[in-house]
């Protein structure tokens, strides 16, 4: 079975710390790599986190401030040389494009085909609609920054003693699955009578920014919520000057969109280890489902897929 989990690869802020790496996201998916905001480091912690450069089909960059994408140049360099095949799909700003060839080409090596460019505009675009819809999102940060939200269409559970009931067995289950409908010596069967809907997974990837539109349209209803939450709430005044969360705020927005895993991370330098446990309270006040606070290569698996209403 394919894996379901978000590798921690970084969870500072702007500035490093001896603690946390630079931000760095791989969000493995049935055979797929999205790894997003690859920051200064990335290729190292990759290596440490016992995932290569062939893990990668998604680059997804919220923005261009450095701590977001300065290990794009590693990141892109170790692709051409360990010689990946597949495609590999870059999404970003396009405002920022002067960005993404300077760190796209940053120094001489023997370059890939295999990257594709996705510059976003607007405020939303879909990147990708099968096997998953992968949509990008406008936020509000000084830079233009979006926010990426990745979402597993519905699908089916057969119901093994219904399908017994019709005389739906062998080859006629799959045949009714992809069409619909089959005849057996009892009569026409419809794929409703014989199933329930499996709600499809949702993921939101929610980086710097204020709290805007887009950070709830991102979050609802998701099963992981995977957000900055750069400052305590003593220093929310900074977050709203600088465009970014509070951990209170990021509480409050997987309450109010109903998301499942609440997932913290790019915590500011200035605080320490022991300042730690504080972020979760914070949330937690608003916040009453299941909360991490990520260390650097942490993996957080998918939770639990959530039943049909």
């Amino acid at each position: 079975m394919s894996a379901r989990d978000l590798i921690v690869l970084g969870s500072a802020s702007a500035v490093p710390t001896k603690h946390r790496n630079h931000n760095g996201y791989l969000l493995r998916w049935d055979g797929h790599g999205l790894l997003f905001d690859p920051g200064e480091g990335t290729q190292r912690q990759m290596a440490r986190a016992g995932v290569s450069a062939h893990d990668v089909t998604w680059i997804c960059v919220t923005h261009f401030h450095g701590d977001h994408c300065l290990g794009v140049p590693g990141v892109v360099q170790r692709i051409a040389r360990d010689g990946v095949e597949h495609p590999v799909h870059a999404a970003f700003p396009a405002s920022g494009a002067v960005y993404w060839e300077r760190l796209r080409h940053a120094s001489a090596f023997r370059d890939t085909g295999v990257i594709r460019e996705r510059p976003v505009s607007g405020e939303r675009a879909v990147l990708a609609d099968a096997p998953f819809t992968l949509v990008a999102r406008r936020l509000s940060h000084p830079v233009e920054a979006y926010g990426y939200r990745l979402e597993e269409p519905d699908g089916v559970t057969m119901l093994p003693e219904r399908l017994a009931a019709r005389g739906v067995r062998g080859p006629l289950v799959r045949r009714l699955q992809e069409e619909g409908r089959v005849t057996t010596e009892d009569g026409t069967v419809a794929l409703a009578e014989v199933s329930v809907r499996r709600p499809g997974q949702k993921v939101a990837f929610v980086m710097d920014t204020r709290l805007c539109d887009g950070v709830g349209e991102l979050a609802d209803g998701v099963d992981m919520l995977v957000i900055e939450s750069t400052f305590l709430g003593a220093d929310a005044a900074l977050a709203t000057e600088y465009g970014h969360l509070t951990a209170g705020q990021a509480g409050h927005v997987a309450a109010g969109a109903g998301a499942g895993l609440l997932v913290l991370t790019h915590f500011s330098e200035r605080y320490g280890p022991e300042d730690e446990p504080r972020f979760r309270e914070e949330a937690a006040a608003a916040y009453g489902g299941e909360i991490v606070l990520v260390r650097d290569l942490d993996r957080v698996p998918m939770p639990r897929r959530r039943r049909a209403p």
